[in-house]
């Protein structure tokens, strides 16, 4: 395995910091245990309001043209020509079981392009509606950005459809050239990968037609740039156009590292390099020790480096009550020293969250999942979304509140209500969490497989008696889990009210035989956390004798 030398910058610039923002995990069909293409997606941002996007299918007139705004802020961009037939979309899928997210990584500040038109997430929603395989949406993005350019820093695709997963990387070529180098290489199908706002593809295997795809410059154009100037086999895409500092390993390629560790042995010796101290790169892609299920994937999207060296619970950082979340800013200083919080795949400023479900013995309608769901990760439920339904849940509908304006039947504010009573007393009241989490989402097991079995027959009769039955289904499971979760976050607030912990009985609150509250317990914190209050201020908070005057 080829090692790199590491700068280590003591510097951390807002950019960086504002790039710390979103995975995307990837499986091939031989490594997940039903044969599906599964990608994942955790859309992290602090003004990303979580909601789930629909584009019918349509059909366009000759000469029309599709205004572009700018996904992270809206702003005009321009306009570009429409197709003459848009694909349905949900979300990050189309009705044909298309699939694409991604993580930003930052690039070098000079291959900006202010004047492009193409966006990353524009270019992501666009090509949804444009195609229907992995290798056409490939096509489609590469053709945008050479004709209308590339406005954002450097990016990470996952892309994949019911029989191929594809990792895509993007970079713009600056204000003084049109368009973007990019590369594009088919992760094997007995393999899993990832990436998290870090460049992740090094070598690429120019000979390997079949699987990879590439800029017919990506080479030439880092050479003219004085990037590069070895022999093109030693090419490294990553290092001729990413950033790679403290924070790219650590807390970027440390999550893709969390993920592989979780499901392959070995992966300790790259702890090294992820604590930027050197050693072998982290594998574009590896075969886990076993295959994975969708279960599986929505279980790594809520990961916090569990049981690992780096397990955010254990450090004084935890507080009283072993908490897994560091609120920002996660780069702080301390006697002009800078550190780092843990950056793990769940965190709470996550917008929306997916794991995208393709599988190639279906119907598209019937085959295609978008596991949806909003807020942190950790905290939220994941409900079965079919890709070519008609109707967004209420739950999820866009103009369902905003960023702003807080909606009780808006699953965003309902799963904020409670994950932030969670986050002050984490290892009490998670507990309560993962109950109702795991009842609901274990129901989805036998709720999806009758709903597909009745949609199969449906199906041979009329796909759009099918498609209706799978849109009322998605549409009841996302709204009664959303009540769900409003009774949750409820029984939360009145069990944990100011500190103390109400007492159960059989399902209910405990009164007295009188109809009386019964006094609360008091459970107090940790020992090791008492134990930190003493060496810290001991001397002035111990009891002290008082004797009798």
């Amino acid at each position: 395995m080829k090692k790199i030398l590491l700068t280590i910058g003591a510097a951390i610039t807002a950019s960086q910091i504002a790039s710390f923002a979103c995975t995307s995990l990837l499986a091939g069909k031989g490594a997940t245990t039903d044969g599906s293409t599964i990608i994942t997606y955790n859309a992290d941002s602090y003004v990303l309001y979580g909601e789930l996007y629909h584009h019918p299918a349509a059909d366009h007139k000759k000469g029309e043209m599709l205004e572009v705004r700018e996904w992270d802020t809206n702003k005009y961009l321009g306009e570009i020509k429409q197709v003459g037939h848009t694909y349905a979309t949900i979300g990050n899928m189309n009705e044909h079981q298309l699939a694409i997210t991604e993580s930003t990584w930052s690039s070098r500040p000079e291959l900006m392009d202010t004047t492009a038109i193409m966006d990353y997430g524009s270019l992501i929603y666009i090509t949804l509606q444009r195609a229907r395989t992995a290798r056409e949406a490939i096509k489609v993005m590469t053709d945008l950005v050479n004709e209308y350019g590339y406005r954002s820093t450097g990016e990470s695709f996952s892309i994949a459809d019911p029989n191929e997963v594809w990792i895509m990387e993007m970079v713009s070529k600056g204000m003084k050239e049109k368009g973007a180098v990019w590369v594009a290489i088919r992760i094997p199908d007995d393999c899993i990968s990832g990436h998290a706002n870090q460049s992740r593809i090094h070598q690429i295997p120019f000979d390997d037609k079949e699987n990879c795809m590439y800029s017919d410059d990506v080479v030439s154009f880092a050479r003219d740039m004085g990037y590069f100037s070895g022999k093109d086999e030693d090419f490294s895409f990553c290092n001729a156009y990413a950033v790679t500092d403290y924070l790219a390993l650590r807390g970027c390629d440390g999550r893709v590292w969390s993920f592989y560790n979780k499901y392959a042995t070995g992966m300790d010796k790259y702890l090294p390099y992820i604590l930027a101290e050197g050693g072998d790169v982290l594998p574009l892609y590896i075969k886990p020790d076993r295959k994975l299920s969708v279960q599986d994937m929505q279980a790594m999207l809520r990961d916090h480096f569990d049981g690992t060296e780096l397990d955010m619970t254990k450090d004084p950082g935890a507080g009283p009550w072993h908490s897994p979340y560091r609120f920002a800013p996660l780069i702080w200083k301390s006697d002009s020293v800078e550190y780092v919080h843990e950056r793990p795949i769940a965190t709470q400023q996550t917008g929306f969250t997916l794991v995208a479900q393709m599988r190639s013995w279906l119907p598209d309608e019937i085959g295609g999942i978008l596991w949806f769901g909003v807020d942190d990760s950790a905290m939220t439920v994941y409900n079965p979304i079919y890709c070519a339904i008609t109707k967004v849940p209420e739950c999820y509908r866009q103009g369902n509140g905003d960023f702003y304006t807080l909606s009780w039947t808006s699953a965003f504010w309902v799963n904020n209500f409670v994950a932030n009573q969670t986050y002050i007393r984490y290892s009490q009241v998670y507990p309560d969490v993962k109950k109702v989490q795991s009842e609901i989402e274990g129901s989805y097991v036998e709720a999806t497989r009758k709903v597909e079995a009745e949609a199969l027959k449906l199906y041979k009769e009329s796909p759009e008696k099918a498609n209706s039955l799978l849109t009322a289904f998605s549409d009841s499971v996302s709204n009664t889990a959303t009540a769900r979760y409003r009774q949750l976050g409820e029984y939360l607030f009145v069990k944990y009210l100011d500190g103390r912990v109400k007492k159960e009985k059989d399902g209910k609150f405990e009164r007295t035989a009188d109809g009386y509250p019964v006094s609360p317990d008091s459970p107090g914190y940790s020992e090791d956390y008492y134990r930190t209050i003493v060496r810290s201020d001991g001397d002035r908070l111990r009891v002290k004798e008082v004797k009798p005057q």
